[in-house]
């Protein structure tokens, strides 16, 4: 299970080092290989045999609505199978960079059984609105039972 926040920058050749602890779990427990695509304002690594199950359940699904399928269209278009090579490292393709506003900076967040990579401008954006309200935060850890 992939977890913890993670800081680093983008080589000049747009590859970007994932975490020790990550590339730990996904050797032990995957193959190297990760499957990026867009995902709520960042891009999101999928570990290959993950990306594998999302993939059976959506074709579990008997119709889907419009708004669904157009989701899914912009989900699909940045898809892009991305090993991790000798030194930890993925190469970041330009389009996923660009939806995420990626430049230089970014932090990699363990989310159970993905990863996801933000620009840091927008992570530290929402930190501050997740963290705004403290009842609205109590409600939450209350519901999740944290």
């Amino acid at each position: 299970m992939f977890a913890g926040r993670y800081e680093y920058a983008i080589d000049d050749k747009s590859r970007v080092s994932i975490p020790s602890k990550f590339r730990e779990i996904l050797s032990a427990k995957y193959d190297m290989r990760l499957i990026l695509t867009n995902l709520d304002g960042c891009i999101v690594a999928y570990p290959y045999q993950e990306w594998v199950n999302i993939q059976e359940n959506i074709l579990k699904k008997e119709q889907l609505n419009k708004d669904a399928r157009t989701f899914l269209r912009y989900f699909y278009s940045g898809v892009t199978e991305c090993p991790i090579d000798k030194l930890g490292r993925v190469l970041l393709p330009q389009s996923l960079k660009t939806d995420a506003m990626i430049k230089k900076n970014v932090v990699i967040v363990g989310m159970g059984k993905k990863i996801e990579i933000w620009a840091k401008e927008t992570w530290e954006e929402l930190v501050r609105k997740a963290t705004s309200d403290p009842d609205k935060v109590a409600d939450i850890v209350s519901e999740l039972g944290l």
